[in-house]
């Protein structure tokens, strides 16, 4: 064999490769994006940072995770309202969103015992007396 042909059969095994790689791209179906309108919240990324600023100067965190019994417990005062976000990063069909609205302070836990195992982030968004509050925690179930 002579370089000629050598040369020409390294260039076809790389096209050869390089084709398996985008045929094997290209038919993954299961790509989650972290949120699928990712530049409208982008832009009100500000909003969030003055949350996590009102957050950080608060006296106590707001949440607190027992993985032993896999309860998560909300220290907000009574009135504050809210979302509850339990995102899991790896797949975004098993993400949930919960109304929180405290009437009453013995109404301040979640069971989580029906997430499915693995990493979860919780993110957490109250308003109380007119200010917006923003607290994540990374938590393993």
């Amino acid at each position: 064999m002579n370089w000629g042909n050598g040369i020409i059969l390294v260039f076809v095994g790389f096209v050869a490769v390089m084709a398996t790689m985008v045929t094997i791209c290209m038919k993954q179906d299961d790509l989650h994006l972290v949120t699928d309108n990712y530049y409208e919240e982008e832009i009100k990324y500000q909003e969030h940072i003055d949350k996590v600023s009102n957050s950080l100067d608060a006296a106590k965190k707001a949440l607190s995770f027992d993985p032993r019994n896999n309860v998560l417990t909300l220290n907000l005062p009574v009135g504050a309202a809210g979302e509850l976000h339990l995102f899991r990063p790896s797949d975004a069909r098993m993400d949930r969103k919960i109304a929180i609205d405290i009437q009453n302070e013995a109404a301040n836990t979640v069971n989580l015992n029906s997430l499915q195992p693995g990493y979860w982030r919780v993110k957490l968004t109250w308003e109380e007396k007119g200010q917006a509050f923003f607290e994540e925690k990374k938590i393993d179930i």
